[in-house]
């Protein structure tokens, strides 16, 4: 199974927490999955088309035991990708409307576009809502990988108030359009993880948290011996330079000619071509501070470039 699945899988099986979750939960369901077929007198049937079990049988559960509507379940198996569709039909019948209209599909006469505020107006409903959403079009991506998280949605109303209601709860997301849908979208990991946790997914959210900390140890270490290789790489372009204006120097000057404190650095740096300025400093006799050694290899750098000029 996918991440995507695993979740999925979990959240079908989150017990609400207030009694006004489950109809937030439904009306996702409905807005991201069903359609709606208008008829005259203001009748109306609904369809809801998925490929997911779960998903099939919470709308197939929770339209009778809160609106007393009759449904039909109709199963079809897709010949192309041999996998099964799950089709729940509401046909025209009293009640319906007034259903509809309690779970923000319709407002007034047409669909509504947005969220409606009845179903979110508490924090658990808020994530029973965004929870339904993610069941109905969400997919997230082997965190093993790229951090990757979206929900197509086909109205931008919609998306838009979802992305709304993410950051109500301190987590940052984003709409883009693609082709005849809105995506709502997420990159960071950290930013999934709190999604996971907040729509219930605890055990999802725990696997995506530990690699994610797994993935920034992992990319810290790198840094770090990035860094350090970077770092003795510069070292030793350093080191080398200063070997070669150590010789252009003795190419002018006799060794006897030059102070003996100069000497004594030169002959130190070419006994240990490898050594830090630290290390150099401990060779001497007596030993010299890494600032000493320092100022004697820059008074050597400046007769070199004098020659030079």
């Amino acid at each position: 199974m996918s991440f995507t699945s695993d979740v999925k899988e979990e959240l079908s099986h989150v017990e609400p927490v207030c009694s006004h979750c489950t109809r937030s939960l439904l009306a996702a369901l409905i807005r991201m999955e069903g359609s709606l077929h208008l008829a005259g007198s203001g009748q109306v049937s609904l369809e809801v088309n998925t490929d997911s079990a779960n998903v099939a049988r919470l709308v197939k559960t929770l339209l009778p035991e809160l609106y007393q509507l009759q449904t039909e379940l109709i199963v079809r198996r897709s010949v192309l990708h041999k996998t099964p569709n799950y089709l729940i039909e509401v046909p025209m019948q009293e009640g319906l409307v007034d259903a509809l209209r309690d779970l923000g599909v319709l407002m007034g006469g047409d669909m509504d576009q947005g969220i409606s505020k009845k179903l979110i107006n508490k924090r658990c409903c808020a994530a029973a809502y965004l929870r339904g959403a993610f069941l109905g079009s969400g997919f997230i991506s082997s965190p093993k990988g790229d951090f990757h998280f979206e929900m197509t949605i086909e109205n931008e109303a919609l998306a838009n108030d979802i992305v709304e209601l993410l950051h109500d709860n301190d987590i940052n997301a984003k709409v883009m359009a693609r082709r005849n849908n809105f995506i709502v979208y997420m990159k960071s990991g950290s930013a999934i993880t709190a999604f996971l946790a907040l729509v219930g997914a605890h055990q999802a959210a725990l696997t995506m948290e530990n690699i994610r900390v797994t993935k920034s140890i992992r990319n810290d270490v790198n840094r770090r011996v990035n860094a350090e290789m970077a770092n003795e790489h510069k070292s030793a372009e350093a080191r080398t330079e200063q070997v070669i204006k150590m010789r252009d120097v003795l190419q002018h000057y006799s060794a006897d000619a030059l102070p003996p404190a100069l000497q004594e650095v030169i002959r130190l740096r070419i006994d240990h071509p490898h050594a830090t300025l630290k290390e150099l400093g401990e060779f001497a006799d007596p030993p010299l501070s890494k600032s000493a050694i320092y100022h004697r290899i820059r008074r050597i750098e400046q007769l070199a470039d004098e020659i030079e000029r």
